[in-house]
């Protein structure tokens, strides 16, 4: 392989490439691999072959970490140059196309993924079709450049300052909630405190951190280590938890509306109920916007912004008629 030109390289040979490239990027083998959409053991083998005709080790591996070797570190240094001009080569001829086309990797915390990826992305990939989307679904705080993700969606105040971001949508209210069984045989708390001798559902971050629920009554703020028997790590297993009777749960309040609208589910402390930092979709500045992208970002203001208008249409009518009353 030494010997061949640039030109002479073959398909092996560029595969093999990208795929020591990620390794080196991501420093693992299991999640180059997902990655790449391959089995470790195929990419495992594909990097032995590759140091194999290359003649040198390019990465260290042990039990627990993958590094690389001082051959790997000037290599994979120049084929990240050599692969950014490439990709940016693609992307200049997409952009001469009508409609986007290629890949988006999106790393989404999972209420982004209840209330804005499943909502809006189907009338996206309709409306797309050329698009491909990877959603992964994931509370930790990930460097999505690092993970190589496209973009993500966060809470507000929790997107990193060096990334271009995008409000997705108006403030977040929430709330804590309860069924109606279990409100009949505890009672109805009537100040935060007053938790502290209820059942309630903790919720361990994407931090690692069991949260701490927050109330707000104008300038009267409150956060509370609620007690519980069970803590969970996602929203959805806390609300079937809630329905069940288990305990309190707490929530963005558009995550139960159904709920709340048809009974099973019943607002505890709503005088309480904070305002909190809308979502933001966000990516990186510094890179070339990828194909897809741009629309994804349109579509969602666009929709989001007719939901809310739809919303509001029933109060708005309301007040008009009082008004010409």
């Amino acid at each position: 392989m030494p010997a061949k030109s640039t030109a002479a390289l073959s398909r092996s040979d560029l595969a093999d490439l990208n795929a020591f490239r990620m390794v080196e990027r991501l420093r693992s083998f299991t999640k180059a691999a997902v990655e790449l959409g391959i089995t470790t053991s195929a990419l495992s083998h594909a990097i032995r072959n590759l140091e194999t005709r290359l003649g040198v080790r390019l990465l260290n591996r042990t039990s627990r970490t993958v590094f690389p070797t001082e051959a790997g570190a000037s290599l994979a240094l120049r084929l990240n140059v050599g692969f950014q001009e490439i990709g940016d080569a693609l992307d200049e001829i997409s952009r001469m196309r009508d409609r986007p086309a290629g890949r988006l990797r999106l790393n989404v915390l999972s209420d982004g993924a209840r209330l804005i990826v499943g909502r809006y992305l189907p009338k996206f990939l309709s409306k797309y079709p050329e698009v491909e989307v990877e959603v992964c679904v994931d509370d930790r705080m990930v460097d999505i450049v690092a993970e190589g993700f496209d973009a993500g969606i966060r809470f507000g105040g929790t997107v990193p300052q060096d990334l271009v971001a995008v409000k997705l949508g108006a403030e977040l209210k929430w709330v804590a909630v309860a069924s109606p069984r279990y409100l009949y045989h505890r009672g109805q708390p009537a100040q935060p405190e007053d938790l502290r001798t209820h059942s309630c559902i903790r919720m361990r971050t994407g931090q690692g951190v069991i949260y701490k629920w927050e109330f707000r009554q104008g300038n009267d703020y409150r956060v509370i280590d609620v007690p519980g028997q069970i803590c969970v790590s996602e929203t959805t297993l806390a609300l079937e938890l809630a329905l069940a009777g288990t305990g309190i749960a707490y929530c963005l309040e558009n995550r139960v509306t159904e709920q709340l609208l048809n009974g099973s589910l019943r607002v505890v402390l709503p005088d309480w109920s904070p305002v909190e930092p809308a979502m933001y979709l966000y990516y990186p500045g510094h890179r070339r916007v990828p194909q897809g992208l741009r629309e994804l970002i349109a579509l969602l203001r666009e929709e989001i912004a007719a939901d809310a208008l739809r919303l509001s249409k029933p109060a708005l009518s309301h007040t008009t008629s009082g008004a010409l009353a």
